[in-house]
């Protein structure tokens, strides 16, 4: 159901007097997802890590749901909403809400902070798949949970709970992407969870990438997974290889500050984040920048470029 290359879309703010993200631009947001649908993705997910989703009120989280399912509409991508949470209760209200905005699936992280353990890892995801009937996406992500969901509790939860249907892999670990892809069979899904790992995940089972990279080079993510679903990995290979600097270059101070940074550079987007996280600094947007010339996506090379 959810294979294929999907966009972690940035939620775009006005920016401030002090160059802090402030309102949500509604109007940017809708740009975004008509780039997507223009460009050939295969879904979209908004509110996720990508999306500042931590920064955003209950009513601007519904918000910009309610918009990307709206603008999404007859277009042919799959809306999948970032609804996790480390309370148990508010993760299931934002999945509630998901499923009456008429989203077609949730994505949930693991509870962060807390550092549940893994039978409270399970507790918490069965209780949400047991109370909304949506397809959910788990999203194992330790280096900002705190903790890892074992592959062992992933798989038991895909046995016990039909509509848990995937998982956003970003552990980081080709090991555990391995395993999970060799434990769980059926019409279970492993989707990347890092960019630079699609093509090696891809290579031993994952079946796409809910990327960063795409709010720049949709086109060329979707080419790269279809490629590869299509076991021609030369081609894959070359496409990974072209963008390979310019993802590395995308997280060299985290996200969303690298992606927003090139959105806001290629005229996309304000460039503008909320507190805590800000602008990169100086050196890391000339990075950027250069990779983004070396990538044929500007004309001119920063002037202070090495």
């Amino acid at each position: 159901m959810f294979r294929g290359s999907f966009t972690a879309l940035v939620t775009p703010f006005s920016r401030g007097a002090a160059g802090e993200g402030g309102v949500l631009d509604r109007a940017a947001f809708e740009k975004q997802i008509e780039f997507q649908a223009k460009q050939g993705s295969n879904g979209i997910v908004p509110v996720g890590t990508t999306g500042e989703s931590p920064t955003l009120s209950h009513e601007e989280h519904h918000e910009v749901i309610e918009i990307a399912v709206k603008s999404a509409r007859g277009t042919g991508m799959k809306v999948v909403a970032g609804t996790g949470s480390n309370s148990t209760d508010e993760a299931l209200d934002l999945t509630r809400f998901a499923k009456k905005a008429g989203a077609d699936g949730a994505l949930i992280v693991t509870p962060y902070y807390n550092k549940p353990t893994q039978e409270g890892m399970f507790r918490h995801f069965k209780t949400i798949a047991q109370a909304v009937d949506i397809p959910i996406i788990l999203y194992n992500i330790p280096g900002r949970c705190g903790v890892t969901m074992s592959n062992a509790i992933t798989a038991r939860l895909a046995r016990e709970c039909k509509n848990i249907v995937g998982m956003k892999e970003a552990t980081g670990s080709m090991d555990s992407a391995s395993e999970l892809c060799g434990t769980i069979g059926g019409d279970f899904t492993v989707l990347s969870g890092d960019d630079s790992l699609t093509l090696p995940m891809m290579s031993v089972g994952a079946s796409g990438v809910i990327s960063v990279a795409s709010n720049i080079i949709p086109k060329q993510i979707r080419q790269m997974v279809d490629a590869a679903l299509a076991d021609d990995y030369a081609a894959a290979r070359q496409i990974h290889l072209r963008y390979f600097d310019l993802i590395k270059a995308l997280f060299i101070e985290g996200n969303p500050m690298g992606i927003k940074t090139a959105m806001a550079i290629l005229g996309r987007d304000s460039g503008a984040m909320r507190l805590p996280l800000c602008d990169v600094t100086a050196s890391a947007r000339t990075v950027i920048t250069t990779a983004l010339f070396n990538a044929g996506l500007i004309a001119e090379k920063p002037a202070n470029a090495a």
